[in-house]
Parts: structure tokens; C-alpha cells; sequence
């Protein structure tokens, strides 16, 4: 069955389409496979979508889902933390093999976490997808893990946290703020865990993680490149499809937090301090929700605080002087249900955070009365759409989009159609978006050098 379906493709890429599996072996795997954005209905679980590109190199990505479950530090033995670890592989191979067949070829690999997914990166010539493909599908199966090696990752694990997170007070600053904005929910954690956790990680907690995600049912395989997707998917059927399938569920719960009605402040001294901050966090929907919310807000977002031309620059480093930088960031797909929109402030000499956050408000303020005009609306509706269509030549950002959307759930029309979302957000849209930044719904975080006599 050969059934194409086009809607609106951006920049001239062919949309989802549906094949008949080729295989039972394969259908049983239930592995889904992420060939973007070419789609192909493989099984019931099997999600297959392909990315064209102009350039020769192949992006190859392989994704774990770890359905919002962070913080447990449970990666780390298992995952390639920001390409420095290493990866699981059966005691036949050795654990340097892979990275010396890449680098033979020009390839080079990476890999990384975010809250909800574990991704591991190749790009390789075409004629090497085959082999990327095999060793990830090993990576499912066989590992070995000695208490030794354990051992030794946590170590390195923990030497992380200490050098990024716990010797940075920006990042204690920022990691309590998330946990304040996201509690009770897991993806309040830290993305590394915490220290008191990693330390009483050991062999088998390891083990029990692989298992229960290094599965065909929780696997996303992304393509994007000077690839035939046929031939692709041939290669899918036939490496993967004869892994085993293990019959796990992967529902995730859902934590409510209560809803929140007063403003919350955290206050961060310390004496390797040398710029004031100020950072305001609200939890608003993601990608995910229904409705024109997320497309408003990451409207919005530009038109608060992106760039020299935006709202907040000319109110408070223009023309009040309250600061000397000033942002605001929407981010839509870390997690499926809730995201952060941040505003993020230097004051200027002389100003205080307290001042500051005061003058931040009073310019929202002045703004939900106000409003944007219909032509600054369009100015930022259309950067935002423009930027987009320049990623999209670039092939590894592309995998990454499709990628990343796969994992919180999303299909290859939501990513499609991104743009046409953004091009309807209306003045009202707006409106209701500012709605969100109420203060007394936000969690505010002051990171401060100690107070020193004149």
C-alpha cells in the first residue's frame, strides 16, 4: 500500500506516507523507527519518517525515551554523557571499536540527555548508515556492566556535577528555581541528579534502567540525509527487526502540582558573584497542549526579549537604564506536558534586583493594558518562520527537530505545520499569552555578591 499524504510541505519535503511492513519479523519488534519526514506506518509501534537533504553526510540518531523520569542518575553508566562516557556494548566488542571505524571514514559520533530522552548521534557516510545501524540495535542487547566499571563512571559522573552544578552559583541558582517551578514532578531534577543520589547508584540500578528502556519498544531511530528511504527501511527491517520486543509498558503518570498563588523568590548570595542576575520562571503549556498557546508564547518570547528590537530592551536598557541585558525564552519541547518561559535581567550599575524586578513588572503591566501592535506582531510571526526554514537546511538540525518531537509524542504534521501554527497567532493570541506572566504565578531568583561596607 502505497499512500501519500501532502500537506503544505516546508521547503519542498515530501510528507507522510504509509508502507505495509515487509516483514513479521520486523512488525514484531514493534520498534519504532524515525526516517524523517517520510512516514511509514510499520507496526503499532513503529514510527518511520525521513528527512531528505541536499548534503552527502548521513545523520544517524538513536533515541531512548525516558518518559520524564531524570534525576535518578540512572543514565549515566548506561549513556554517553555529552559524548564523554561509554557506550553499552556486549563484551565482544570492544568499547573504542566503534568510535575508530567512524573516524576512518571522516564520521564522528555524540550523544546526550535532556529530561526526556537519552539520543546518540553518528554522522557517517551513506554507505556506512548500515553499520551506525547495527551497533545501535546492539546497543539493546547484551551489555555487560562490572561493579568496576560502575565505580568508575560514578566517579567521573560526580566529578561533573562538582565542576557544572555544584561549583557554579548560577547553576545552584538555576537548578533550585527549576525545582521550585516544576516540583512535584520528576523533570524538577536536575537532568545529571543530585549528588546524594548518584553517590548510592550502583551495578544493578544500572542494570535495571537498561533493561526497563534499552528496548525495541521505547527505541526512535532517526535518518536525515542523502539517503533512499526505501533502502532505509529495508536496512531497518532487516537489523532490527530481529531484536525481541519485551513487552513493557511505557505509560507515563501524570503529577499535578497544586496551583500556585503566591509569588515565590529564592535568593542566591555568594562571594564568586561578580554580575548581579535576575531570572523569573512560569510553568505555561508546551508544544503538546491544544489550542494556540504554545505558538502565542513563542510569539511572544521574541517579542519580550528577542534581540535589540524587542519590548523589555527598549523599556529597561533604552530608554529607563534598569538594565544592561535582557532576555525572555520560551522553551516549548523539553518536557510533553508544561514548559518554562523565562525572563532573564542584568541590572545596571547602581540598580537593585529589587528594583529591577519591580520595573520588569511594571513594564508587563504597562503591556497587558497596551498591547502590541498588529505590525510588530507580523515582524516577529515573520523572523520566527524564517529562522525556521533556515534550520531546516541544515540536516542535523533537522534530525534533531523530528527527533526530539518523537520523543515527547508528537507526530511529523505537529512539526510540519510549526510554522503554519505561528503564522495564525492573532492580537488576541497575545493577550490571553500575557495572561500567563501573572506575577503571583511565577518564581523569581536573585543570584547577588554579599553586601560589602563602603
Amino acid at each position: 500500500m502505497n499512500e501519500r499524504v501532502r500537506r503544505n510541505p516546508p521547503c519542498g519535503i515530501t510528507l507522510p506516507f504509509d508502507r505495509e511492513s515487509k516483514g513479521s519479523n520486523f512488525r514484531a519488534s514493534s520498534i519504532r523507527v524515525t526516517v524523517c519526514p517520510e512516514f511509514r506506518d510499520l507496526s503499532e509501534r513503529h514510527d518511520v519518517h525521513d528527512l531528505p537533504s541536499r548534503k552527502p553526510p548521513t545523520r544517524f540518531a538513536g533515541w531512548r525515551e525516558t518518559r520524564d523520569i531524570p534525576g535518578q542518575g540512572l543514565h549515566w553508566p548506561i549513556g554517553q554523557r555529552h559524548g564523554r562516557h561509554r557506550h553499552p556494548r556486549p563484551s565482544q566488542a570492544d568499547r573504542d571499536t566503534y568510535g575508530l571505524v567512524q573516524a576512518s571514514v571522516g564520521g564522528n559520533e555524540y550523544a546526550s540527555t535532556s529530561w526526556t530522552y537519552t539520543n546518540y548521534y553518528q554522522q557517517v557516510p551513506k554507505d556506512y548508515l548500515k553499520t551506525c545501524m547495527a551497533y545501535e540495535a546492539d546497543r539493546m542487547t547484551g551489555l555487560i556492566l562490572t561493579d568496576e566499571i560502575v565505580d568508575m563512571e560514578r566517579q567521573v559522573v560526580l566529578a561533573e556535577r562538582g565542576m557544572g552544578c555544584d561549583s557554579n552559583p548560577e547553576n545552584i541558582l538555576h537548578e533550585a528555581l527549576h525545582a521550585g517551578a516544576f516540583s512535584p514532578d520528576p523533570c524538577g531534577r536536575p537532568i545529571i541528579g543530585w549528588q546524594h543520589e548518584i553517590e548510592t547508584l550502583g551495578r544493578e540500578d544500572a542494570l535495571a534502567y537498561y533493561h526497563r528502556f534499552y528496548t525495541p519498544e521505547n527505541a526512535i531511530l532517526v535518518v536525515a540525509g542523502d539517503v533512499d528511504p526505501d533502502a532505509v527501511m529495508d536496512m531497518a527491517e532487516t537489523i532490527y527487526g530481529a531484536i525481541t520486543p519485551t513487552g513493557a509498558s511505557f505509560q507515563r503518570s501524570v503529577v499535578r502540582a497544586p496551583p500556585v498563588r503566591t509569588q515565590r523568590l529564592l535568593t542566591l548570595v555568594d562571594e564568586n558573584v561578580h554580575q548581579p542576575a535576575f531570572t523569573r520562571i512560569h510553568v505555561v503549556p508546551s508544544m503538546m497542549a491544544t489550542g494556540p498557546h504554545a505558538a502565542a508564547l513563542k510569539v511572544l518570547a521574541f517579542l519580550l526579549g528577542g534581540g535589540n528590537a524587542s519590548y523589555l530592551h527598549e523599556a529597561l536598557i533604552v530608554n529607563n537604564r534598569m538594565a544592561i541585558s535582557v532576555g525572555a525564552s520560551y522553551w516549548s519541547n523539553l518536557f510533553r506536558d508544561l514548559a518554562p518561559f523565562r525572563i532573564d535581567a542584568c541590572p545596571a550599575p547602581g540598580v537593585s534586583l529589587t528594583d529591577l524586578d519591580d520595573a520588569i513588572e511594571n513594564a508587563l503591566e504597562m503591556l497587558r493594558r497596551t498591547g502590541f501592535s498588529a505590525d510588530d506582531i507580523q515582524r516577529a510571526k515573520s523572523r520566527i518562520v524564517a529562522n525556521a526554514i533556515y534550520q531546516k537546511d541544515d540536516h542535523s538540525n533537522l534530525a534533531l527537530q523530528y527527533g526530539v518531537a518523537a520523543s515527547l509524542g508528537l507526530s511529523v504534521e505537529d512539526v510540519a505545520l510549526w510554522q503554519e501554527r505561528i503564522k495564525g497567532v492573532t492580537t488576541e493570541d497575545i493577550r490571553n499569552a500575557l495572561t500567563l506572566l501573572e506575577r503571583s504565578t511565577g518564581i523569581v531568583g536573585y543570584l547577588t555578591p554579599p553586601v560589602t561596607d563602603a
